[in-house]
């Protein structure tokens, strides 16, 4: 199965390429065909307008932010992606990546490949632990379909997919990666996405300012999530859809229209950077006129990384269809190559722009998804060896301890922590996110009306097995709990049925817990009241059942076995 996956996965990314190429040539074809000229100053907003049609009137399901989605698929829904998961966010955000949208293919194609894996597990019926390493399986072989990177498409599902890495999981998932990047060797040839050579080997009385390196890009990516959730949140409050559409997409062909190195993935851009002609960048631009001048060329290359995360946020905020891999890879190399210029320019040290360009990409990659190992070996394998191995693992890991004292988060990981839905590498952590309340609810319990007498109580008392009882109001809200040990005295004495009235015998619970509660909650209301059993009530204060300690230890235990049974 997964040499299967690997395949469907590889040829899914490849497909991907070519379709966001193909729309991306036919938007160069209008760009400088004999059409108005203000039609290319409005393509992006055109291409994330289609996208929001697409997705609204075809897809008609939120299809945006595809690796938050699949760990929330693997923490809450066992595992389990749509079907439409395969193809929909391919054609999405081929339409709005061609056209320019700020953002990258690699999310929405890790999300196809990890349907690709969850729909053959299904179809097969396997259970969750096979479901999820086919999940993995997927995912992996996208990333590494579009790198030609295995190990890094292997490091990358255990470090932002949080998958197990054991003698298991490592041989699916080696045939996964290596399938798709052999296929994408066959088809595309050596470079996928981009490729470089290193000329300039790592000089060992650098090794301070690789340091200064992950400091600058773990600070880059505090900015970069901060601003990305800010943005995204501002665009989230405009309410009309089509007028959040507008406002975005206008703001990003405005910032594209005065910044092209902004069009679309960005990796043209790190070509020419990673080739030595980052004058280039400025032609046909507004800043044409000061690619010679060093103090400007920074601070325009501090503009183009300012700008890069907002174009990106603004991007998918107003309903573009992208992830931020390639916007971090950008922002990475760019920040890379604006320090290089900084101590080129103004000490007497002199580094390697290149180097310090590839290297900077892993620093943002790792303080951005909290994955320093997928950015080491990502731009050791796409730079075909491991020269800068040892200034990658400084820079990544500083960068990643940078952003660790400020996020304890990564920006995939952030809302789903915030719900208590995050699946970890914590084996307890892990189960616990899996367990939801009402698959531990029971309903079972008698209802005593809050109106009713001792009598109407000894008739429940009859028919249930239960020593709890619910009492509720006309509204079926939950007003009271009547224990069975606290009536014992008096519910033999039939002279008392018809005088003593049941608020005189209930008692107001301590606390109840809510449907949409996390279990790690329900967990902490347990240990604080000191309760065996806690009413559940939905979101109109309605009682709808009881969970007990009882039945979350059995639910637990049978779905860690689940979980962990090799």
């Amino acid at each position: 199965m997964s040499l299967l996956i690997g395949i469907l996965s590889g040829l899914a990314a490849i497909l991907l390429k070519n379709l966001t190429h193909f729309v991306e040539e036919q938007s160069t074809r209008v760009l400088f065909g004999s059409i108005s000229a203000d039609i290319p100053f409005l393509l992006p907003l055109a291409g994330i307008f289609i996208t929001v049609l697409f997705v609204k009137y075809i897809v008609k399901q939120d299809i945006g932010h595809g690796v938050s989605k699949i760990l929330f698929a693997i923490s809450r829904r066992k595992g389990h992606l749509k079907p439409h998961n395969t193809w929909t966010s391919m054609v999405a955000s081929s339409i709005t990546v061609g056209t320019g949208g700020s953002v990258g293919l690699e999310a929405p194609i890790v999300l196809t490949g990890a349907s690709i894996g969850s729909n053959i597990g299904r179809i097969l019926k396997f259970n969750y632990k096979t479901i999820v390493l086919l999940v993995g399986c997927g995912a992996a072989g996208a990333i590494a379909g579009i790198f030609k990177a295995p190990i890094a498409a292997l490091v990358f599902a255990v470090e932002v997919l949080m998958l197990d890495l054991t003698t298991w999981s490592i041989v699916p998932l080696l045939l996964s990666t290596v399938t798709a990047a052999t296929l994408a060797y066959f088809l595309l040839g050596e470079e996928v996405v981009f490729s470089f050579t290193i000329s300039e080997p790592f000089v060992l009385t650098n090794f301070p300012y690789y340091i200064l390196l992950g400091v600058f890009t773990g600070l880059i990516s505090i900015y970069f999530t901060r601003t990305n959730n800010w943005v995204e949140h501002q665009m989230g409050r405009i309410k009309k859809p089509y007028l959040r559409t507008l406002t975005g997409g206008l703001l990003v062909s405005g910032l594209i229209f005065v910044m092209p190195q902004l069009f679309g993935e960005g990796y043209i851009t790190l070509r020419t950077l990673l080739t030595g002609h980052s004058s280039e960048l400025f032609n046909g631009t507004f800043f044409e006129g000061i690619s010679q001048n060093a103090y400007f060329v920074i601070i325009f290359f501090l503009m183009l990384i300012f700008f890069k995360v907002i174009a990106m946020a603004l991007t998918t905020g107003s309903g573009g269809i992208g992830g931020i891999f390639a916007p971090s890879l950008f922002v990475g190399g760019m920040s890379g190559v604006t320090l290089a210029k900084f101590l080129n320019t103004f000490t007497p040290v002199t580094v390697s722009e290149n180097n310090f360009a590839l290297v900077g990409m892993a620093g943002v990659m790792s303080g951005v998804m909290f994955a320093p190992l997928t950015g080491i070996f990502l731009i050791a394998e796409i730079t075909g060896g491991y020269a800068l191995f040892i200034p990658l693992i400084i820079t990544a890991t500083v960068s990643y301890l940078t952003i660790l004292g400020v996020e304890r988060q990564s920006i995939y990981t952030r809302r789903l922590a915030e719900r208590g839905e995050l699946i970890t590498h914590h084996k307890d952590k892990a189960v616990l996110s899996m367990l939801r309340v009402k698959d531990v609810l029971e309903k079972d319990f008698q209802r005593v009306l809050e109106d009713g007498k001792l009598s109407d109580l000894v008739k429940a008392i009859a028919k249930s097995k239960r020593n709890i009882f619910p009492v509720i109001n006309d509204e079926k809200e939950l007003v009271g709990i009547i224990r069975l040990d606290d009536i014992r005295d008096i519910i033999f004495n039939t002279e008392l049925y018809d005088k003593v009235e049941i608020p005189e015998l209930m008692s107001v619970p301590q606390t109840t817990i809510s449907l949409g509660d996390s279990m790690e909650k329900a967990l902490e209301t347990f240990e604080h009241t000191d309760s065996w059993n806690l009413p559940v009530v939905d979101e109109n204060n309605h009682y709808v059942g009881f969970i007990s300690r009882s039945k979350i230890f059995t639910s637990y235990r049978n779905l860690l076995k689940e979980f962990s049974d090799d």
